[in-house]
């Protein structure tokens, strides 16, 4: 359905979407630069999701840089597994934390070269003491460069 400003009636209305009054939304449709598709070529591709302690965060960051990892993507959380929380004393109160501050790695990498990142981060970021981290490891169906259109492997 097109907007059309002389029939306002053919405007879609959305519940919960903000209409002002005599105002209609005008609906624009983005192109984008031809995409060039790598299906069968190249490598596969991981994506390895790490938790770890924010504290560790620059250790694991130089161990994967000297293994050859380009880029990552680093979010801070908040979380709990088999420590679930802990206990804190302010100014003579004790306070329970339910939610454990950390610290979201994502990095993709090849096929190639995912046992070799996860075998880092895990002795870059192991204290030996609980609340260390978890890692997920996904099989990526594909990876995309924007700038240029490369994808999977090339697009690392």
């Amino acid at each position: 359905m097109q907007f059309c400003a002389d029939r306002p009636e053919i405007v879609p209305r959305t519940p919960g979407f903000p209409f002002h009054k005599g105002v209609a939304p005008i609906f624009l449709q983005l192109q984008s630069a031809p995409i060039k598709r790598a299906h069968g070529k190249g490598e596969d591709v991981k994506l390895i999701i790490a938790t770890i302690k924010p504290f560790k965060l620059e250790e694991v960051r130089e161990a994967l840089t000297d293994i050859g990892v380009r880029g990552m993507m680093v979010t801070e959380i908040k979380g709990f597994g088999a420590q679930s929380g802990h206990t804190e004393i302010y100014r003579g109160a004790e306070y329970a934390v339910n939610f454990v501050p950390k610290v979201k790695l994502e990095v993709a990498v090849t096929d190639a070269l995912a046992d070799q990142v996860i075998e880092t981060i895990t002795d870059a970021a192991r204290t030996g003491k609980i609340g260390d981290g978890k890692i997920f490891v996904l099989d990526l169906e594909q990876a995309l460069r924007v700038r240029t259109g490369e994808s999977n492997d090339e697009a690392l």
